[in-house]
């Protein structure tokens, strides 16, 4: 590895990929898209059910709450039916709560429905990596790579889907997610065979015991003050922005496109020369700043500042991944779902705290909490710097691998 990078080593065989990796990554693409397919609608949404915004951001609210508890249950489960199983089982859940909650007749419903989609979307987000990573041609490098823009490619088209469908009907971005899973659920059976079950199964409890790592326990109590931060930027924006579904759809496609850009392209270079924790604290301050730009600001800058935050956003989701993979000798996905499990409570508080918030106060404190939570995350950082470090080194940039085995959590 002297001399080369493992990033563009990566980018220069993502390409050269079977079919069963386009499978998975195609449907990775739009499993990331649900996470912001209903931000240019949500104002939609409330007008047609008659629903208040605090309502309406519980849609996040329940499918967020059930993500984070679903990661104490995916490992049980793919350990024990294997990937390809877990993944179809996952986009089953999906093709169905998506398609019921665009013939939603109430806002409780729809956020019921939205709680099923959760759980469809952890099984299989949380399977899809080490799936790629067994079937990808060209090292772990390349199969990272393909992962992590999937991510952001999903992240990023998300909002303009909602937007383009939601434009006719609210209704209409839930049926199409339902139909683009379902042909993802056709091209995973058709090409991607079953992989290799684990040689240890996992029980409900690991992740919780690996909480027990003080690096591990840090990470995650840092990342759920970063997800706070994160989330009212995804979910309470839109109602401040107050846009038409095309115009926001617009303002968090370029966002999504920052965040794809920074997460792959510019957080390894930067780990690289500054090492992580310095560009992890250094980020999360300067999001810090970014919401109450966003909060105090003009309409135009706080548009500026949504799409800004993108850049922050991308780089610590990629600090946050390598850190909770590298600081403890948990296995990755042990490591993975206990992290995960204490960071999406968060995105769950977030869309019900944040307007609940402006009610008590007005439209600003929202993100000087989202500011002060950032805050919080990079003082956990600070405080627990000697926690965080693995082995008394700086870890090595998320696009590493050892013995095989991809630095990655998300």
């Amino acid at each position: 590895m002297h001399g080369e990078d493992p990033f563009d080593e990566g980018a220069r065989s993502i390409l050269r990929q079977p079919r069963a990796v386009w499978a998975t990554a195609g449907a990775s693409v739009v499993a990331f898209m649900g996470i912001g397919l209903v931000d240019p609608i949500l104002p939609s949404i409330a007008r047609g059910l008659d629903a208040t915004a605090s309502q309406v951001s519980l849609l996040f609210t329940s499918y967020f709450l059930i993500t984070a508890i679903a990661m104490l249950v995916t490992g049980f489960v793919s350990s024990r039916i294997g990937g390809r199983r877990t993944l179809l089982a996952g986009l089953a859940l999906v093709v169905v709560f998506a398609a019921l909650s665009g013939t939603s007749g109430s806002v409780g419903e729809l956020v019921g429905f939205r709680a099923g989609w959760g759980l469809g979307n952890a099984l299989f987000v949380s399977t899809a990596l080490a799936v790629i990573v067994g079937a990808a041609a060209g090292g772990g490098a390349a199969a990272i790579l393909l992962y992590e823009s999937a991510l952001g490619l999903g992240m990023a088209c998300g909002p303009l889907v909602g937007a383009a469908l939601g434009n006719a009907s609210w209704r209409y971005p839930f049926f199409g997610t339902a139909a683009l899973m379902a042909i993802g659920f056709i091209a995973i059976t058709a090409f991607l065979k079953e992989q290799p079950k684990p040689a240890r199964k996992t029980s409900l409890l690991d992740p919780v015991r690996a909480l027990g790592h003080g690096g591990l326990a840090s990470v995650a109590a840092s990342a759920f003050f970063y997800n706070y931060a994160f989330f009212t930027v995804l979910a309470f924006t839109p109602f401040v922005l107050n846009m038409t579904p095309y115009k926001s759809g617009a303002v968090f496609f370029a966002w999504g496109l920052l965040l794809a850009v920074f997460s792959v392209l510019v957080a390894p270079r930067l780990q690289k020369r500054f090492g992580s924790l310095k560009v992890l604290g250094g980020s999360l301050l300067l999001l810090a700043a970014d919401l109450l730009i966003l909060g105090y600001g003009s309409h135009p800058t706080a548009i500026v500042a949504t799409v800004v935050s993108g850049a922050f956003i991308g780089m610590n989701n990629t600090v946050y991944t390598e850190l909770a993979l590298g600081v403890s000798d948990a296995p990755r996905p042990v490591a993975s779902a206990g992290y995960n499990f204490v960071r999406w409570f968060a995105a769950a508080a977030v869309p019900f705290l944040a307007p609940k918030i402006e009610e008590w106060s007005d439209i600003h404190i929202p993100f000087v909490v989202a500011a002060v939570a950032a805050v919080a995350g990079a003082v956990v950082v600070w405080a627990r710097r000697t926690s965080l470090v693995h082995e008394a080194e700086e870890l090595a940039p998320v696009h590493a691998t050892e013995d095989g085995v991809p630095v990655f959590a998300n």
